[in-house]
């Protein structure tokens, strides 16, 4: 049996005490050891360890990945973590290859595993991701043995020899660099005469695009004296062509008038002249009938030539008429063109003042048809309110018709068709008074038939002024 004694821990130990009146371990800092009880001493203080891992990416390309983790016991309040620390590892030393190899397996295992499921180029580009997924993955595995990794650094990848993926990703990456570069460097100098060419073409536009806005303001300056110089003259032709068109009304007015007073002076003289002649001829006749068994021979001369005479007259007549009649339609040819220039330039002028009126004719007929949708408004709730009263429509109906003289209208209507007529009525009666005794009554009745027919075809003669067909029979004249 052993002598009992003080044990205390250092600062980067604790003490695992075992044995009598201990369940399983219990861990302290200092303990005073009793007969039957063992202690051991923990380093809990942290320890390097440095790997290569080889893995393969997602693509089949292998790769070594150099490592470094800090790893040592884990600390926590219940010591749970340190007491698993205790029982599992902590009879071999840290740096033993035992608990080497152990953290290098674990470490290689999830490496590989999660390597495995990403590509190159997501390794490369995620290190940080990478790490952090290796540093989870890993610690998951290291608490069953109480360990804790304080630090973890993941250095750049390293190709497998016989594989220089990185060697030759690094070239790309340097002839890419040297091509941009390349690159720039021409599109810098192309930027350059472009945006010197650029600017001179600039200072061209902006001078046309001012030339241009001078131009079109003096144009348009310009375009607007015209425009009223325009309107002026506009003002003062219409005023000279209704002035003209009163001139040329009032000249044609005095040219009708003219027309007429010649024509009837002409048709004067012509009636004068006719006479005259008419009456010379009644002489004339007279005197050749005293003379006819006298002078036969002589007066067919006179007559022959009286007649070459008229002849000659009448063709110089007709020739002046026809002369005067070519000048007359000349004239009013001329008279009827003006009077349309006239008329034109009339009616040029009338447009104006025509819109106008008929813009306030449509402004009347707005305002009269609002009018009468507010009189037929009134006159719908009128009549609302006088069916809702008598409740019923026929005596709304007539209400309505007294009110409004519809039935003295009625009465008079019906008194005025019936006035001035004159009925006429006929009565005939048969030879027997139209009595029938029973024997023979098929042939009276017959014969009644047959003695209608003149009353009724009289009747008809009188009322329409129409004759019976001869097939029928003729009615004797009344005397």
């Amino acid at each position: 049996m052993g002598i009992p004694h003080y044990i205390v821990a250092g600062p980067s130990e604790m003490l695992a005490i075992t044995g009598s009146g201990i369940s399983e371990i219990k861990l302290k800092k200092k303990h005073f050891l009793w007969p039957l009880q063992k202690c051991t001493k923990l380093d809990i203080s942290p320890v390097n360890y440095s790997f290569e891992v080889q893995a393969m990416s997602a693509e089949k390309l292998p790769f070594v990945l150099p490592a470094v983790f800090t790893i040592g016991p884990k600390l926590d309040e219940d010591n749970e973590s340190l007491i698993k620390y205790a029982q599992l590892v902590s009879n071999h030393d840290k740096n033993s290859n035992h608990v080497k190899e152990l953290v290098k397996g674990i470490i290689e295992g999830e490496t590989r595993v999660l390597a495995a499921s990403m590509t190159m180029e997501q390794i490369f580009k995620g290190t940080k991701e990478f790490k952090k997924e290796v540093f989870e993955k890993v610690q998951l595995e290291l608490n069953q043995f109480g360990l804790y990794i304080y630090n973890a650094n993941v250095k750049q990848l390293v190709d497998v020899p016989g594989h220089e993926y990185f060697s030759y990703l690094g070239q790309k990456t340097q002839m890419e660099a040297a091509n941009q570069a390349k690159i720039d460097v021409a599109e810098a100098r192309m930027k350059g005469e472009i945006g010197s060419k650029q600017r001179d073409g600039e200072t061209k536009q902006n001078a046309a695009k001012i030339d241009a806005e001078t131009m079109i303001i003096s144009t348009k300056r310009q375009g607007e004296g015209k425009k009223e110089e325009v309107r002026v003259r506009t003002e003062v032709e219409i005023f000279k062509n209704q002035r003209e068109a009163e001139v040329v009304e009032a000249s044609a007015e005095l040219a009708r008038k003219k027309a007429g007073w010649s024509q009837t002076a002409r048709l004067a003289e012509v009636e004068a002249e006719k006479a005259v002649a008419i009456r010379e001829a009644e002489l004339q006749m007279e005197v050749e009938k005293k003379k006819a068994l006298a002078q036969t021979a002589k007066l067919k001369a006179d007559l022959l030539s009286k007649a070459n005479v008229e002849y000659d007259i009448k063709v110089q007549e007709a020739n002046s008429e026809l002369y005067r009649r070519q000048k007359e339609a000349e004239a009013a040819l001329f008279e009827n063109q003006k009077k349309a220039e006239a008329q034109k330039a009339t009616a040029d002028a009338e447009l104006y003042s025509r819109q106008q009126v008929a813009n306030s004719e449509l402004f009347a007929k707005q305002k009269e048809a609002e009018g009468v949708a507010a009189i037929g408004e009134a006159q719908a709730f009128y009549l609302g309110s006088l069916l809702k009263e008598v409740k019923n429509y026929s005596s709304l109906r007539d209400y309505l018709m007294i009110n409004n003289g519809i039935f003295q209208e009625i009465a008079k209507t019906n008194a005025q068709a019936v006035n001035g007529l004159q009925p006429k009525i006929s009565i005939w009666s048969g030879a027997n008074g139209g009595e029938s005794n029973g024997e023979g009554s098929g042939l009276k009745d017959v014969a009644g038939v047959y003695r209608m027919l003149p009353p009724l075809l009289q009747t008809v003669q009188e009322q329409t002024g129409m004759q019976p067909p001869a097939w029928i029979g003729s009615i004797p004249e009344s005397k």
